[in-house]
């Protein structure tokens, strides 16, 4: 008995430990490589990068509520050699090769330089110096990588009448980034006396900025802006009449240094002035960041504010602007710009984890920066877009990024699909696997908009009027259409269903003109809109500056030959020619006129393509058949038409403009490539009940929601 019972002991206990394990291979979670980890990310607000990224400024100017600190950034950290005090302006630019235009003890004399180069389209800085006894406002030009392009630079505002008038006598001079340089002083105070001293001598000398042994501001004074060894040493004799002139020496280009000037540019005013600090040196790296917890402002990026810090440096002969800052906070301002903060929460935490996956997916995808500030990379506009939703959102799902395989995925979105997403094959030509073609609840985006009838105005034009100008007068014509009437003076009769203020007016009609409807549409918006009527002319000028080989004109025919997965244009073939482009999505731009198309999910409407039927069963095509149309007005009369617009019924009793001369309208559906996650079909998805994670996985196939 002891042993049957010892038997069926080591059974019961050997099934329980079977059931365990059984059950542990159920519930366990799954193993995943570790999920990247990014403390701070480094986003380009201007850099050169042919071929990838050209968004550049001539000068770039931060301030913050509590001040800034400005110093170097060195491998081993950041070196702050100075603060500026809160709210106060400052400037930076390169210290580089560029042209002095003008200088004039007049101050109105010197600004009316600086706008007229301003109007050219100059990089102008309206600076001043002690010289000579008095203040002298000059006018330097550019930031230039060589002599000889600030020569090229020289010659052309030499060229300009006007400027020339503006400038007189004075004749435009080459500067360059070498400098004499005299010894440390006590401090700013005595560098600034010591720079009016060699200005006294009548030398441009100006306020340096050096790091000291013990890692703080050494100010000296720099002589001279010379092109060349052999201008330096001119300067040097010059500056040896002067005292203290004997102790220059070359600057020495090698360690990082700011120039200080006194700048006039973006106060206009002389008794006003920012601090302009030119940078130089090998490698160098200048460091703004905060003094306390305040944004910094970047002017020239549309004043908007950033947190963290900027960092300033040379790519390519241009200045490169860095915002580097955690990346959980980056994301709160992204979040903020690609969604309306008042979506729902699982909509906004869709996209957090989208623009999260996408960051890490690219690394440092920029050289010097992992991302850029445009829809390059993911929109990003600093605090301003920040709201408390968008930063829930982050905090919410914080860390969380979407795998296939193991690996964070390239989290593409686009603003609407326009009902189907499409597939990385038709857009890019190389397939992805958790980016395929889904249907997608794209019309939240015409949820409250009005609609628009396309009209035919007493004059024989068409256009686009809004539902709330027109009214039923409850009459049709003979062919059935509907007749409404305008009932507001100076209506604006528009080219497209939507107001484009940039875009002219077809025309305006009173109050009580009667006008013939051809069709009704919702306003243009993220899921459906309209473009053109456009003229071949117009066609083949914008076609053939983008594709690789030229159609020959007049261009006769548009038509989408091919489609892919999601129905969007793959092949598209002008007068039968198949036009050029690297991908597909290239499409939007190289049909684009006053802007890119929405997106590549679009009909071309031939508007001057009519298949017409004649005597014994005889069909014409046209434009392709040139002969003239003839027909039979209510009286019996037969005439050419004659008029550019056709009115045609077709078997479906629908009125159709054909028009006698060929153009082409776009009748298209989405925004934005179309591949990934789409924003629209998120929020209508969220609107449903569905929750963030159902959503990136209705959206990107196969994927996981991992943590790190």
């Amino acid at each position: 008995m002891a042993n049957k019972r010892s038997l069926k002991l080591k059974q019961y206990t050997m099934l329980v430990v079977a059931i365990m394990l059984l059950a542990t291979s159920w519930t366990g979670s799954p193993s995943h490589a570790a999920v990247p980890k990014l403390d701070l990310i480094r986003v380009a607000l201007f850099m050169q990068l042919p071929g990838k990224y050209d968004d550049t400024t001539a000068a770039a100017t931060f301030s913050s509520p509590s001040g800034l600190s400005i110093g170097s950034r060195q491998p081993d950290g950041v070196s702050s050699w100075f603060n500026v005090s809160g709210g106060t302006n400052v400037r930076f630019a390169p210290d580089s090769f560029k042209v002095k235009v003008y200088e004039s003890s007049t101050f109105a004399s010197a600004l009316a330089v600086q706008k007229r180069l301003q109007a050219l389209k100059g990089a102008a800085f309206l600076t001043s110096l002690s010289k000579n006894g008095t203040i002298i406002y000059q006018v330097i030009e550019g930031t230039y990588k060589t002599a000889a392009e600030a020569a090229a630079a020289g010659t052309k505002w030499t060229a300009d009448s006007e400027l020339s008038k503006l400038v007189g006598g004075f004749k435009a001079v080459q500067q360059g980034p070498l400098h004499l340089e005299s010894a440390a002083y006590a401090g700013k105070t005595e560098a600034i006396a010591a720079a009016s001293g060699f200005g006294a001598a009548g030398l441009d000398a100006f306020v340096a900025v050096r790091s000291s042994q013990t890692g703080t501001a050494s100010y000296s004074v720099m002589v001279g802006a010379a092109l060349t060894d052999a201008e330096l040493q001119i300067v040097q004799a010059a500056a040896s009449k002067a005292a203290g002139g004997s102790t220059l020496k070359t600057a020495d280009t090698k360690l990082p240094y700011l120039l200080l000037r006194n700048d006039h540019t973006v106060s206009a005013k002389a008794e006003s002035n920012s601090e302009l600090y030119m940078f130089a040196g090998s490698d160098t790296k200048i460091s703004i960041a905060p003094v306390g917890s305040d944004p910094i402002k970047l002017t020239e990026r549309s004043n908007r504010s950033y947190r963290g810090q900027f960092e300033l440096s040379m790519l390519n002969g241009r200045m490169a602007v860095i915002n580097e800052l955690p990346f959980e906070q980056y994301l709160y301002s992204v979040v903020g710009v690609e969604m309306y903060s008042t979506w729902p929460a699982e909509a906004l935490k869709a996209q957090a984890v989208a623009a999260r996956s996408y960051a890490l997916n690219k690394g440092f995808g920029f050289q010097i920066a992992h991302v850029v500030d445009t829809t390059l990379s993911q929109a990003y506009y600093g605090t301003g877009s920040e709201r408390a939703s968008t930063i829930a959102a982050v905090d919410d799902t914080a860390g969380e990024v979407a795998l296939y395989n193991d690996k964070v995925i390239e989290a593409l979105f686009a603003a609407s699909s326009g009902g189907m997403t499409a597939d990385a094959k038709e857009i890019w030509g190389n397939a992805v696997p958790y980016l395929q073609a889904v249907k997608s609840p794209d019309t939240s985006s015409e949820v409250g908009l009005h609609s628009w009838y396309r009209v035919v105005l007493p004059s024989g034009l068409l256009g686009y009027v809004r539902d709330d100008l027109l009214d039923e007068t409850g009459q049709t014509t003979a062919a059935g259409s509907s007749i409404m009437q305008v009932n507001t003076n100076g209506t604006k009769v528009r080219k497209h269903p939507q107001i484009q203020d940039a875009i002219p007016v077809v025309a305006t009609a009173e109050s009580g003109t009667r006008v013939i409807v051809l069709e009704k549409k919702v306003e243009s918006n993220s899921m459906s809109w309209v473009r053109g009527p456009y003229t071949p002319q117009e066609m083949l000028t914008v076609i053939n500056a983008r594709v690789k080989t030229p159609i020959t004109g007049p261009l006769r025919t548009l038509e989408v030959s091919q489609s892919g997965a999601s129905g969007r244009a793959t092949e598209i073939l002008a007068n039968g020619q198949k036009l050029n482009v690297s991908y597909p999505d290239m499409f939007r731009s190289t049909l684009g006129i006053d802007g890119s198309l929405p997106s590549t999910l679009f009909q071309i409407e031939e508007t001057a393509k009519v298949s017409l039927l004649g005597a014994g069963s005889a069909t014409r095509t046209k434009p392709s058949d040139t002969a003239p149309v003839y027909v039979i007005t209510a009286g019996g009369k037969v005439t050419e038409a004659s008029q550019s617009n056709l009115f045609i019924l077709d078997g479906s009793k629908q009125l159709r403009a054909s028009t006698k001369e060929p153009s082409f309208r776009f009748i298209g559906t989405g925004n934005g490539h179309g591949v990934g996650l789409s924003q629209y079909g998120a929020l209508s998805l969220a609107q449903q009940g569905y929750d963030y994670q159902y959503i990136l996985k209705y959206y990107y196939k196969d994927v996981t929601i991992a943590k790190e």
